[in-house]
């Protein structure tokens, strides 16, 4: 039995589940939270079903912050939902308070669990396997800024510090070089050489937030398409879930996770660069989805920055890799050796790709502005 499965007997009875509770296994291919699906059965309809998680004690120091980040965002954004004629049970998460009131339960042992309803008639999907998948995608996130726009992010914890700070994550590649504990620095040279060619880049939008130019929003900071639920029946986007990373953040960076994620046909850890290709098409067809999601609320800088929105956020995530190659793995889970350096240069690749497209680029968005 595994640890979180030895809690669950204790953290069952804790929650209101309003009928008999006839099962609870594992659900999902997330690596963070430990998540189940727990199966109840009414006396008078079919069986209802609800997601628990055990929240990372290791990735989440702070429960109490987190889970405020989210009750008060799936609050406005069930009032938003329901003030636009949409259903809010469906269309967001709804966190279920355990017996006790508080905003999640604490097992025996410290453990921070909390519970949603299942949100039925709906499948999450591991890859964009066709364009009209990903615009779907786009469309929900641009949706989630359009919703938000009036919360105040400057309200929110930061539940990882420095999440999207390519700053800072420069900052750390240059302390991982310096120390090489491990001695890896000499076979990456190139890609050392190729973030300090590009040093100056991990200023641009953090620099744009400092004079003004560009807003807090609240923003997502994990926009995979798998974070999207899609209704079975239209396909279309009509619930984001993973809420673990709603922070105060920049909208830009929300639209350059997904094209890092989405607007290419390689594996992350491909060895063979030449199969790594940013996709001009898939970009056009998620940038178009991502601004009619957002319906106008976006203004003309955000709008302008959003291809070095694409760039910066997989430059960063291109620097993570490699920080912690050099660093000897510690973060990234890896199955073979120097995946996280190969995790790597499929991003520079990618990066290399954006600045080759940069005009066709920041064409496309003039396009759909």
């Amino acid at each position: 039995m595994g640890k979180a499965e030895s809690y669950l007997d204790e953290v069952l009875g804790a929650f209101p589940f309003g009928a008999p509770v006839v099962g609870a296994v594992r659900f999902g291919q997330g690596h963070i939270n430990d998540t189940f699906v727990v199966h109840t059965q009414p006396e008078d309809r079919c069986c209802r079903r609800f997601i628990l998680q055990r929240m990372s004690a290791a990735a989440f120091k702070h429960p109490d912050e987190l889970m405020e980040n989210i009750i008060g965002v799936t609050e406005y954004l069930g009032r938003e939902i329901e003030r636009s004629g949409g259903d809010r049970e469906r269309e967001t998460l709804r966190v279920i308070r355990p017996g006790n009131g508080e905003p999640y339960y604490t097992d025996r042992d410290g453990g921070a669990w909390r519970l949603y309803p299942f949100v039925e008639g709906t499948v999450c999907c591991q890859s964009a396997e066709t364009p009209e998948l990903f615009a779907a995608s786009g469309r929900a996130f641009g949706h989630f800024q359009r919703l938000l726009q009036g919360y105040p992010a400057q309200t929110l914890h930061e539940t990882i510090p420095h999440f999207h700070d390519t700053e800072d994550r420069l900052a750390k590649l240059r302390a991982a070089v310096r120390a090489d504990k491990l001695g890896r620095s000499p076979e990456c040279r190139e890609e050392i050489a190729f973030v300090e060619e590009r040093a100056a880049d991990c200023s641009v939008a953090l620099r744009a937030l400092r004079e003004g130019l560009l807003p807090l929003r609240v923003t997502h900071n994990d926009t995979k398409l798998n974070n999207v639920l899609m209704d079975q029946a239209t396909g279309a986007g009509i619930c984001i879930i993973d809420l673990d990373t709603v922070m105060p953040g920049l909208s830009i960076n929300d639209f350059g996770d997904s094209i890092r994620f989405g607007a290419n046909h390689s594996a992350e850890d491909e060895t063979d660069l030449g199969k790594v290709n940013l996709d001009v098409g898939l970009f056009d067809v998620y940038t178009r989805a991502f601004l009619e999601g957002a319906g106008g609320t976006l203004t003309e800088a955000e709008i302008e920055y959003l291809p070095w929105g694409a760039k910066l956020m997989t430059l960063e995530c291109g620097i993570r890799f490699l920080t912690d190659y050099l660093e000897g793995d510690v973060y990234f889970h890896i199955n073979r050796e120097r995946q996280n350096l190969d995790r790597c240069r499929t991003q520079f690749k990618l990066v290399r790709d954006m600045e080759e497209h940069w005009d066709e680029l920041t064409e496309i968005v003039k396009k759909y502005r």
